[in-house]
């Protein structure tokens, strides 16, 4: 069993920095951050894995969005620059307990995780 639960959102004007903070209780073999904004379909942010430290981004995230994790594996952090009123959205912490597939470094598939937060809202205005 992981538990979830993040925070760390809020309002932001465009330009501006947020960082996410997600507190995880459990072992998890890859960590992910996706989003959700009103009428769209949930889309992955980024993916770590927490030994080895892989990363992975989507690409509207590139460049601006940086996925990490603490030495002692109970938080992962997505900070967040130059955001764009786009960015607005739902975000949500998901953990994959279960190994991933030989060869397979990280996800940004929504159905290889077991284990969701509750959200935390980020606003971006223009």
């Amino acid at each position: 069993q992981v538990k979830l639960v993040e925070y760390g959102g809020g309002s932001v004007q465009a330009g501006g920095s947020l960082r996410l903070s997600c507190a995880v209780s459990g072992y998890s073999n890859c960590m992910a951050w996706f989003r959700q904004a009103p009428g769209k379909e949930r889309e992955a942010v980024a993916s770590i894995r927490p030994v080895r430290g892989w990363t992975l981004y989507a690409d509207s995230v590139k460049g601006r969005f940086t996925i990490s994790m603490d030495s002692a594996r109970t938080t992962v952090y997505l900070e967040m620059n130059s955001l764009k009123p786009e960015d607005t959205a739902m975000f949500y912490c998901a953990a994959r307990q279960r190994p991933l597939p030989s060869g397979v470094r990280y996800s940004l598939n929504s159905n290889d995780y077991e284990y969701w937060g509750q959200g935390t809202q980020v606003t971006v205005s223009s």
